[in-house]
């Protein structure tokens, strides 16, 4: 889901889109050819003669006389293009932590061999993204027509610059999300029919059937999804985001909110509140934006929750990398938790 550290963004704007834009100056004067900006010669995506053409989930053509090479993209699709055999210039979005490590959105990308043009939101540089020569700028997108750390208020000059992509990253099952990047990163030259990929599919086909297997024996296992700020902790409603779509599509029985945000996407509760849903088996956020458990000592009522005592908190990773190398773990991680857990709630 959105962070919750743009909730108010979120709702003042109804857009998934904040920050302020960086100074342009002359970033839109055309640059000299340098060596960052050079095609690949990345093993594994192999590019196809002639234009290039894809529908994007705005319904937006991107269109370009061949097969874009200088692609620019949000962290976590770049992580995923990359398991599908496609390597991109630059990224933007949470790329490396305070202390240089790879964020957890980064998923396998050598974060030490991209160009960061932003590594936080409402960050994107756009000399350095005029310098990449960029043919070709990917996103998600959690509202329709909102690009996904791509600031609002630069967006419509970044966008004159290269044909842009954007793929929902909600509203949408997780298995036809994945199954989008599958199809954009083959139209990229990317070998999505390689025995990686296939195993790597055959994993999550195996996981989610795992985890509808521990669902149906525990259909009384209640899962709340949850985040964690140092004012409020908010309950995540099943009905958007596309990982918990999957698992109320698999039978796992989601704590569903009842008084959501203007965007229709978590319950923001007091700590003093935390209580006010039951739940046997918590998910917590694992972004960097969000409180960890291990930080919430400070909390006492988070303490003395049922699911905390009995030690029933797990991880969530709630801006998936959409490939199957990626989300399999996720299915067998919750499948694990449901086969283990005990009726607490």
């Amino acid at each position: 889901m959105p962070s919750n550290t743009r909730a108010t963004h979120l709702t003042r704007r109804g857009l998934l889109a904040a920050g302020g834009a960086l100074g342009l100056g002359a970033a839109l004067t055309a640059c000299g050819k340098d060596k960052a900006a050079e095609p690949s010669g990345d093993k594994g995506a192999t590019a196809k003669a002639g234009p290039w053409k894809f529908t994007d989930d705005r319904g937006t053509v991107a269109e370009a006389e061949t097969t874009p090479k200088n692609i620019v993209a949000f962290t976590g699709m770049a992580a995923a293009l990359h398991d599908f055999g496609v390597e991109v210039k630059g990224v933007f979005g949470p790329t490396k932590t305070a202390d240089g490590k790879p964020d957890v959105q980064a998923g396998d990308l050598d974060v030490d061999k991209v160009k960061i043009i932003g590594n936080v939101w409402g960050e994107f540089n756009i000399e350095e993204y005029v310098k990449l020569q960029p043919e070709l700028l990917i996103t998600d997108m959690w509202e329709k027509d909102a690009l996904w750390y791509v600031p609002d208020e630069s967006k419509d000059k970044i966008l004159k610059l290269a044909p842009s992509v954007a793929l929902w990253a909600a509203d949408q099952s997780m298995p036809k999300v994945i199954q989008r990047h599958v199809e954009l990163a083959e139209s990229l030259g990317g070998d999505v029919k390689s025995k990686e990929v296939a195993d790597s599919k055959a994993r999550f086909e195996k996981a989610a059937a795992r985890l509808r297997a521990a669902a149906k024996a525990k259909p009384e296992i209640r899962v709340l999804i949850g985040s964690a700020s140092a004012d409020l902790f908010y309950v995540s409603t099943p009905a958007r985001p596309t990982d918990t779509l999957y698992f109320k599509e698999l039978g796992v029985n989601v704590v569903v909110p009842t008084k959501l945000d203007q965007g229709g996407w978590f319950e923001g509760l007091s700590w003093e509140n935390v209580d006010k849903y039951q739940a046997d088996i918590i998910m917590m956020d694992n972004r960097s934006s969000a409180i960890q458990p291990k930080d919430l000592a400070s909390k006492p009522t988070w303490a003395q929750l049922p699911a905390v005592k009995a030690g029933q908190v797990i991880p969530r990773v709630t801006e998936p990398v959409y490939s199957y190398e990626k989300c399999a773990p996720l299915l067998e991680d919750l499948a694990k938790a449901l086969e283990n857990a005990k009726k607490v709630a």
